[in-house]
């Protein structure tokens, strides 16, 4: 029977990284994540790991790079201006197609920002962030059993495609504690084919993501491009909660997934056919899940914690079948659910329903 226990979310995701294999760290301090360092650097050690504070965000991928490419079960954690030093590395880890865990609990920004939290990283995980045509697995968790289940499921992801993953979460999520049920995820094979781990009794082994001759750097990028859209068909998450009489679909991810989520049933209960689309992969975006919501809803409400981001993907998703609002909370400010609803009872009142005032 597994445990259960009362985590904070930056705890819990640790945890779940160690319970997935997890045994090297490297990473530098930065709020709002410093919980996550501070238990491995106590915990990786009781179970053989290795726990390194590096000097810099910049020592600490390029050392994740090293370790992934002795095929060991590797990981970083940061918060928005660390990742943003990161971007290098994380490219390199791409092009060199090493899996590793990376961890961003995001601050609010641009800049240096604020500790508050916030959604304004969107487009940096999801559109690579560095140099060059690739992409990470990306995964947003919205509670704290799901920072433990994910950071074992983004290990899983980044070892099944050879590519880095990132769990995406925020201040939130990181500091807010629940009940977890303990439910270790599946090790990945510890045989890793690339691994550089010495040539004795086998041929030697290259990894690399520098490509001279003629020709080589296309078809790495089409085979890279072919394995982005395998995991696509096959690696996809997404919650949908949408009724059958669904006319209008919100869509969130993330913390304010909860906090739609609790918007969507106080609508539900004014009479409102109101649905909900949460989603887990924000690369591979679940574009056919939010597709088939809005075809049926003809209307989409997208609200995420900055001035517009997953908007873009929702509405490349919807192919003009659906009209599409935007409400956004940047900054560090967090809506009530009494906010989301009072935007979800607009646009049915714009539809020429009469809707009951707040």
């Amino acid at each position: 029977m597994s445990d259960k226990l009362l985590l904070k979310g930056n705890v819990a995701l640790a945890m779940g990284a160690i319970d997935a294999g997890c045994r090297y760290y490297f990473g530098y301090p930065i709020t709002p994540q410093n919980e996550i360092p501070e238990y491995l650097s106590a915990e990786l050690p009781a179970v053989g790991g290795v726990f390194v504070q590096a000097e810099s965000e910049l020592a600490s991928i390029n050392m994740v790079l090293g370790a992934a490419a002795a095929g060991k079960i590797t990981m970083t954690s940061s918060s928005g201006p660390g990742i943003s030093l990161m971007q290098e590395g994380l490219s390199y880890l791409a092009g060199s197609e090493l899996p590793a865990l990376i961890v961003n609990i995001a601050r609010s920004g641009p800049g240096l920002g604020g500790i508050a939290a916030t959604q304004g990283d969107y487009g940096q995980a999801t559109r690579g962030g560095g140099h060059g045509d690739y992409r990470l697995i990306v995964l947003a968790p919205n509670s704290v059993q799901e920072m433990y289940d994910l950071a074992g499921e983004a290990i899983r992801l980044a070892f099944s495609y050879r590519n880095p993953a990132m769990i995406l979460a925020d201040a939130i999520l990181g500091q807010m504690k629940e009940p977890v049920l303990i439910n270790p995820a599946k090790t990945p094979d510890p045989e890793a084919p690339w691994a550089l781990n010495g040539a004795k009794n086998r041929a030697p082994r290259l990894v690399k993501s520098l490509y001279l001759k003629d020709g080589e750097m296309t078809v790495h990028n089409w085979k890279m491009h072919e394995k982005y859209n395998l995991l696509k068909k096959n690696d996809t998450r997404v919650e949908v909660d949408c009724p059958s009489n669904c006319a209008l679909a919100v869509i969130a991810f993330g913390s304010a997934g909860r906090i739609v989520k609790t918007a969507v049933s106080r609508a539900r209960k004014r009479g409102l056919p109101v649905g909900l689309v949460r989603p887990i992969t924000l690369f591979p975006f679940p574009e056919q899940a939010v597709a088939e919501a809005a075809g049926k809803s003809g209307r989409t409400l997208v609200i995420e914690l900055n001035t517009g981001q997953m908007v873009d993907d929702v509405r490349l998703a919807c192919s003009g079948n659906s009209e599409v609002y935007f409400k956004g909370y940047p900054g560090g400010t967090i809506p009530t659910p009494e906010e989301i609803e009072a935007e979800i009872c607009m646009i049915f009142e714009k539809g020429g329903q009469r809707v009951c005032r707040l």
